[in-house]
């Protein structure tokens, strides 16, 4: 998969990492904030398909099906820390067709931190081993990646937490507007916004074979 692919595949958010509520919250305006990344899998990327041949998408051709699932994230968000890392863990689910021998399969997976919710900023691949018993048609392990985010860009400049922080009384002209909807304050909590995400690094087909079927 190419780095270009990730950023514009809509994300589906499973965990927030360790958020804290009421991290941001003054005159009635109640927001979270945290240094910790979201953590999520880009939609297509959840499962992996691979066939025997390789050039067929038929079902008869089908070898192995996996699928990603229970991921979730231990942040360490101790705030004299110059980065903030999160430790994922997700499980993987295979079946295969030919269940006449023992068997070991392998299969990539990425790890991906993006920011702003488009630019990717780093990307590490692993692999996830899965062993079938002779005469089993399914197994499954466990996967662990890490992501490191620096801290600095992660935080809200100082006077952009003082304009969603500040005190509004009634009858004020901005009173009724929620600061985040201006866009100075919109952009900069989107500039300190990051995700960190997760799933099979799949080839071109593989992934169109995901969104399309």
């Amino acid at each position: 998969m190419k780095l270009s692919q990730i950023a514009p595949i809509a994300l589906i958010l499973l965990a927030t990492g360790c958020a804290r509520s009421g991290d941001i919250t003054a005159g009635g305006i109640t927001a979270v904030r945290t240094a910790c990344p979201a953590v999520g899998v880009p939609a297509g990327t959840g499962d992996i398909t691979l066939f025997n041949p390789a050039s067929s998408v038929d079902a008869s051709a089908l070898d192995v099906s996996a699928v990603m699932t229970n991921v979730r994230s231990t942040c360490g968000d101790a705030a004299e820390a110059a980065e903030v890392v999160t430790t994922i863990t997700f499980d993987v689910f295979a079946q295969r067709r030919d269940t006449a021998a023992a068997r070991d399969v392998t299969l990539p997976y990425f790890i991906t931190v993006v920011n702003g919710g488009t630019a990717v900023v780093a990307k590490r691949l692993g692999h996830v081993s899965l062993h079938f018993e002779a005469g089993a048609a399914r197994a499954q392990t466990r996967g662990q990646a890490t992501a490191i985010v620096n801290r600095a860009a992660a935080t809200l400049p100082k006077d952009i937490r003082d304009e969603i922080t500040r005190k509004r009384k009634p009858g004020d002209v901005d009173a009724a507007i929620d600061p985040l909807s201006q866009p100075n304050v919109r952009d900069a909590v989107l500039r300190a916004s990051f995700e960190a995400l997760v799933g099979f690094q799949l080839t071109e087909d593989q992934l169109k074979y995901n969104l399309t079927r």
